[in-house]
């Protein structure tokens, strides 16, 4: 699944054309590589993001626990990624 698909299903990011943008701006890391939004996210995958001082939230990782299919419901959001500190 690409990133920036990955970013909007989990609701990491609200909507994909902002995920695809963080991602031309250098703000997005995968496995400690910059990462365009057309990048192939998989289990396993360590995705770093720095939001700035956007909303407080400064620098975040998350480690990809699944790949959804399909559109997912916000009960199983939680499943998807876990929020590294």
């Amino acid at each position: 699944m690409r990133l920036d698909k990955f970013l909007q299903s989990s609701r990491i990011i609200k909507r994909r054309p902002i995920a695809n943008e963080i991602c031309v701006r250098g703000k997005v890391m995968v496995n400690n590589r910059l990462a365009k939004a057309s990048k192939t996210v998989a289990i396993g995958d360590m995705i770093t993001i720095d939001f700035g001082d956007r909303q407080n939230r400064g620098l975040k990782s998350y480690k990809v626990l699944e790949i959804p299919t399909g559109n997912v419901p916000k009960s199983q959001i939680s499943g998807l990624y876990q929020l590294l500190e």
